[in-house]
């Protein structure tokens, strides 16, 4: 028989104990290890030798392991300090056991085998074979949240109201107040947070109670922007617009805002998770603005089945006391878009608050009346 001795926690262990001459003849005959007369010997381990760990500073284990040419059946890759700790033990047996095993939830520390090396080119999922049953194994560092406000309306009753949901979470709060552009402002957010990814929430937003904190970005792919829904009450849509979005802050210090919209410049994923309410029509101007920004943007991404929906129903769903300025906006957008025929560098106006409201006090001067009553 083949006896085996367990690799600390795992049986399908490292050390053998065998008639050679009896192994050797029936080796050339099995396909697998495990097909052999096998002894699983109880209570009686090898330690597994100390696993090489590979740290870096990367926001993503990508570019690492790629460049990796160590020998070792496997390794640990990390960004952080994690100190000598005892690490699950990978079974070697089979080419679909060799895992890769995440040790938290974004996947700061994993244990990666050699044989997944030269299957990664843009991401870990390149490689077939992920376990990622081991995610609680650490605790991961929680996202900076990051309040951004423009003077608008209820920017203090919605940062009153992040604190309060903040209050038992572990993040740290930073504010960013009164930056004009808004590159310029999400700059100032990445420059505030402390951490490689940050929650940016913008002040029109009013917070879920139910938003998971502890969520992380997936190191296991290339770096990205991570944009969760937002509900909009006046027009009954919920997506991205407004939404809470985990930055990367890296990108968002590089990212010089040459398109139509700053974090679909660079590389995003939409998360299905509802981030809270987007209250953006407490003011007649408010609503007007918001719509026609965002309605700029659907109307550029056409042909697209799902922008075209999400047009319609700013084009002509407007609840609320503020509804039917939204409303005013949205076709407003329309009409500014077929007057300067798509032109990018028209549309990049939109994108300043100044030129907006001079636009503004040309073609709907009675919004600031209303706002002002």
């Amino acid at each position: 028989m083949l006896h085996v001795f367990a690799s600390d926690d795992q049986k399908f262990g490292d050390t053998f104990y065998m008639h050679v001459p009896t192994f050797a003849d029936r080796a050339e005959r099995k396909a697998l290890l495990e097909w052999t007369s096998v002894n699983f010997v109880p209570r009686r381990a090898v330690p597994r030798r100390a696993l090489p760990v590979v740290r870096h500073d990367a926001d993503s284990h990508v570019e690492a392991v790629k460049a990796y040419l160590g020998s070792a059946p496997v390794t640990l890759f990390t960004n952080r300090d994690v100190g000598a700790k005892r690490w699950p033990a990978v079974n070697l047996w089979r080419e679909e056991t060799k895992t890769v095993i995440p040790l938290d939830a974004g996947a700061g520390t994993v244990i990666v085998p050699k044989a997944a090396v030269i299957h990664v080119r843009e991401q870990i999922y390149d490689y077939p074979h992920i376990d990622k049953t081991k995610r609680n194994w650490l605790q991961g560092e929680p996202l900076d949240v990051v309040f951004i406000s423009n003077g608008e309306s209820n920017a203090e009753a919605n940062w009153e109201r992040l604190q309060e949901v903040l209050h038992q979470q572990r993040n740290r709060l930073h504010r960013v107040d009164g930056v004009d552009g808004r590159v310029a402002a999400y700059q100032a957010a990445a420059q505030a947070s402390t951490t490689p990814w940050f929650f940016a929430v913008f002040a029109k937003l009013y917070v879920s109670d139910r938003f998971d904190w502890t969520w992380q970005p997936d190191r296991l792919q290339q770096a990205k922007h991570y944009i969760f829904h937002a509900r909009n009450p006046v027009n009954s849509l919920e997506y991205g617009h407004q939404a809470m979005i985990a930055y990367n802050r890296r990108m968002t210090l590089e990212n010089t805002g040459q398109g139509l919209d700053f974090t679909l410049d660079q590389p995003h994923e939409v998360v299905p998770i509802s981030s809270g309410v987007a209250r953006y029509a407490d003011t007649a101007w408010s609503a007007w603005r918001t719509a026609f920004r965002e309605c700029i943007k659907l109307r550029h991404s056409l042909p697209d089945v799902e922008s075209q929906y999400r047009l319609d129903q700013w084009l002509t769903v407007g609840h609320g006391e503020h509804g039917v300025f939204s409303v005013m906006g949205a076709q407003d957008a329309m009409t500014y878009y077929d007057r300067v025929g798509g032109d990018f560098e028209q549309l990049r106006k939109t994108y300043e608050w100044s030129w907006l409201s001079s636009y503004a006090m040309i073609v709907r001067p009675q919004l600031f009346t209303q706002s002002s009553t």
